[in-house]
């Protein structure tokens, strides 16, 4: 299979190409050159496949033959290591569970991907990758992980100062070895901006080889349509045979990107939910048509702090820019601090269920927007011990928290200060 640019759909490059570059020359994202559909026969077994069963059959299309069925069949198995439950929390309301993984957050599905897919790519190679990565949080953490220590490769990671939780930023600042993170005098838009700035200069891309991590990588944003393949899977099999709606928190918007194309394939979704914090670029769009980008907010639901969404273009792509062919499919809903840890409160205390600040916008859209004929299920994107500054008051106890989280707390902090500035980022890139 071929992907091009959103900027210029005739020029087509290589899958190769497409995840070392990460950005189209052209300031572009990559798309693939169509969206395969999955047989029916298929998906009317699904419920009795494996998780990796799953993934390797919704991936396949895109990656092979450019990486060889037996090695994308292992790849697949060795990063879907973890499960991805899907929980009742009551009614009709369910949560997809994505932070059974290394980092405790969706993320690590498209980290640990993109890393062996690199991996792959990059063997043979005389000259070593630099994966440029910006975060509000969860994605630093995922990619810086699960390219630790690995060969031929070097991360530098982008986040803003004093904006991500501090369980978040002692999950890739403590890591050293080949994980650089750079502490940005600024905002997430702000890491955002270099990082694009840097795939376009010339000089810089000239003397290293330069890629994103972020999901604006196909080989980060593609693998996240398994989850939904996969619980899907799990609803079937408990014999839940309502509409299938899908809530999904959004920042960058690649997650929810990544559940669009997925049904594009044929998972049998009736519509899919956006719920933002007040960073409601997106659902303004779908209220007025007008895409306004605007400065991002600080809340509290900190990795979705986005005022200029990336993969906003990539929805457009798949629906042809066309307003109403997206609110067909698509609405928004946006929500303060306030009602955030209203909901994490009533959450906890009406159902027994410990929401993180992300989740509980998802759940919180779930009960404003659920019809009878329908079932809901919201993307718990991280574990709650992720955030114990915002879950902790709330509800009133601690959190308890996970050995492997635990672990990163006690290392030490390892990072480098600098101003939101792109040409202080290329010399000191220069240097390195």
């Amino acid at each position: 299979m071929k992907f091009y640019s959103t900027n210029s759909p005739s020029v087509k490059v290589s899958l190769k190409e497409a995840v070392l570059k990460g950005l189209a020359a052209d300031n572009g994202l990559y798309m693939p050159e169509y969206i395969p559909v999955i047989d029916p026969e298929t998906m009317d077994n699904i419920e009795n496949m494996t998780l990796s069963e799953i993934g390797f059959m919704a991936l396949k299309p895109f990656f092979c033959p450019d990486i060889p069925e037996d090695d994308f069949k292992a790849l697949v198995e060795d990063a879907l290591s973890f499960e991805m439950p899907t929980v009742k929390v009551c009614g009709d309301i369910y949560s997809l569970e994505l932070w059974h993984g290394p980092t405790l957050a969706f993320k690590d599905v498209g980290g640990r991907f993109m890393a062996r897919i690199l991996s792959h790519f990059v063997k043979g190679q005389d000259k070593e990758i630099n994966i440029l990565v910006a975060t509000s949080g969860d994605t630093g953490s995922a990619v810086a992980n699960g390219f630790y220590k690995v060969p031929g490769i070097k991360v530098f990671v982008l986040y803003p100062k004093g904006l991500v939780s501090e369980v978040q930023e002692k999950q890739f600042t403590t890591l050293g070895e080949n994980i650089t993170s750079i502490e940005v005098e600024g905002t997430f838009d702000d890491c955002q901006r270099m990082v694009k700035q840097a795939f376009l200069d010339k000089e810089l891309n000239e003397a290293l080889t330069l890629t994103s991590a972020n999901s604006i990588n196909l080989a980060r944003l593609l693998p996240q349509s398994i989850y939904y393949h996969h619980a899907y899977a799990q609803m079937k099999k408990a014999g839940n045979t309502k509409d299938l709606v899908f809530c999904v928190p959004s920042g960058n918007f690649g997650n929810i990107t990544a559940g669009l194309v997925a049904q594009t394939m044929g998972l049998p979704v009736k519509r899919f939910i956006a719920a933002t914090n007040i960073n409601d670029i997106v659902p303004q769009y779908l209220e007025s048509g007008e895409y306004k980008p605007a400065p991002s907010k600080a809340t509290i639901a900190n990795a979705m702090d986005v005022g200029d969404p990336s993969n906003f273009v990539r929805i457009m792509d798949l629906y042809d820019s066309e307003h109403k062919k997206v609110t067909a499919n698509l609405t928004g809903y946006s929500f303060t601090d306030e009602e955030i840890r209203e909901t994490v409160k009533r959450v906890d205390v009406d159902n027994k269920y410990i929401l993180d600040p992300h989740g509980a916008t998802g759940f919180k859209a779930l009960e404003n927007d659920l019809e009878e004929t329908e079932v809901g299920v919201f993307l718990e994107t991280a574990h709650p011990a992720k955030f114990p500054e915002v879950v902790e008051p709330v509800i009133g106890r601690k959190v308890e928290v996970p050995t492997r989280l635990q672990a990163f707390m006690n290392g030490e902090a390892k990072n480098i200060s600098m101003k939101a500035d792109m040409q202080e980022l290329k010399k000191y890139l220069m240097n390195k």
